[in-house]
């Protein structure tokens, strides 16, 4: 008889969460290698020559906007304290999200 494995507290993690930390490795890992490259600002240069750009960067603010407003309401419900969260947000994008989206998903355990 095969004895059955130990959990672990991923076993109990839920899908999006599990899912939000594989988008966070990807996507953490390249990017710190722009940023290593190009510098923490270089989308601003970018973004002032070309007006697709500016519109990905004013699309991404709104959309994080919006996001700040969820994980702020989603927090309070759970007990979890926003502001790491939310300053981290506003300084990577939705590096942010994705890290309180794991950070949700195992405090749900």
């Amino acid at each position: 008889m095969v004895e059955p494995r130990a959990r672990t507290y991923l076993d109990d993690m839920p899908t999006s969460s599990k899912v939000a930390a594989l988008v966070l490795a990807a996507f953490g890992a390249f990017s710190i290698w722009v940023a290593a490259g190009y510098g923490f600002t270089g989308f601003l240069s970018l973004a002032a020559r070309e007006p697709w750009a500016l519109q990905m960067l004013l699309d991404l603010a709104i959309a994080c906007s919006f996001a700040i407003g969820w994980m702020l309401h989603d927090a309070k419900k759970r007990g979890i304290k926003p502001w790491p969260y939310v300053v981290l947000t506003i300084f990577t994008g939705s590096v942010g999200v994705l890290v309180y989206v794991v950070r949700r998903g195992l405090r749900a355990r």
